[in-house]
């Protein structure tokens, strides 16, 4: 008998179809013939015959995180912040342990938001103060906690991130911020944000914290920079958010922090997307040779 194979996101096709459907009747929505958009961590579902994107947490991802992050959104919307929008429906719905959440859907554009269009939300999000309790932003804690369940990577290779993130937290003790705190959107990048006819709003708040806004702008730069878009994308939106990271003695610190998080994170998915391997086996050889320009693939 042949395994089902499970599909982006880490689900077989027939479990995310059978959750779908069963949350989507719960509040009265018809999930069949739905487009998958997005899988790598959880299923990002397009339903097709009404204009929402239906979001299933993988099973394990704990259902008070993503009740948090419904009422953290709900709260922005009543802010009137530009951020993608929640159906008026009670949510999260729970399915076979994975929590689902539902969206307005944003037909987008085939180019993705230009960082310079994060600028002005970003500076927005980072002078709130939140009504309700998150989480204190903490890259090194994430990072260990992806180390420990590294599976497809040899021992050596394991312990050469983790004496990295040793290296890192001893150099971040050192590290003064300048910037006062607040919320952090956690991931700002071009595929975490959506166009709209009077602008770009933020989507994807699963790691919403508060903590120092550096963290959200060295997001920033290491997307542009490891991605392809090039210096001159990067210097657009440091012009309009008023303030370069880059210029900050502490940058070089945090920003290596940031990308072992990248690295780990997607290090630990591995047995989920088992096509991603041989990108992160290039990354962490990148990391080892000193190379800060290595483009990497999206994953």
């Amino acid at each position: 008998m042949t395994a089902a194979v499970p599909i982006a996101g880490g689900f077989t096709e027939s479990e995310r179809q059978h959750v779908l459907e069963r949350a989507c009747a719960v509040v009265g929505l018809d999930g069949s013939s739905a487009r998958l958009l997005r899988g790598h961590t959880n299923a990002v579902v397009l339903l097709a015959r009404e204009p929402v994107v239906v979001k299933i947490a993988r099973r394990g991802t704990r259902v008070g995180d993503v009740a948090r992050t419904v009422a953290f959104v709900r709260w922005l919307m009543s802010v009137g912040f530009p951020t993608v929008s929640l159906l008026p429906v009670d949510q999260p719905v729970v399915v076979d342990q994975h929590a689902v959440t539902f969206w307005t859907y944003l037909p987008q554009p085939p180019d993705p938001v230009a960082a310079v269009q994060l600028a002005a939300p970003l500076n927005a999000l980072h002078a709130l103060t939140p009504s309700l309790t998150l989480p204190t932003h903490d890259n090194l804690r994430a990072i260990r906690r992806s180390i420990s369940a590294i599976a497809h990577l040899p021992v050596s290779t394991v312990d050469y991130l983790s004496g990295c993130a040793d290296r890192l937290e001893s150099e971040l003790r050192d590290v003064r911020f300048d910037r006062q705190p607040g919320i952090l959107q956690g991931d700002p990048q071009h595929r975490n944000a959506l166009h709209t006819p009077t602008g770009a709003v933020l989507c994807d708040w699963d790691t919403v914290t508060v903590g120092q806004p550096e963290w959200d702008l060295v997001t920033v730069e290491i997307h542009c920079r490891r991605f392809g878009h090039g210096r001159r994308h990067y210097e657009r939106f440091a012009d309009a958010y008023g303030w370069d990271v880059v210029r900050w003695p502490g940058y070089g610190t945090l920003a290596r922090i940031r990308e072992l998080r990248m690295i780990t994170t997607n290090a630990r998915k591995v047995r989920h997307t088992p096509g991603s391997l041989e990108e992160v086996k290039r990354r962490i050889e990148g990391v080892r040779r000193g190379d800060s320009e290595l483009r990497w693939h999206i994953l």
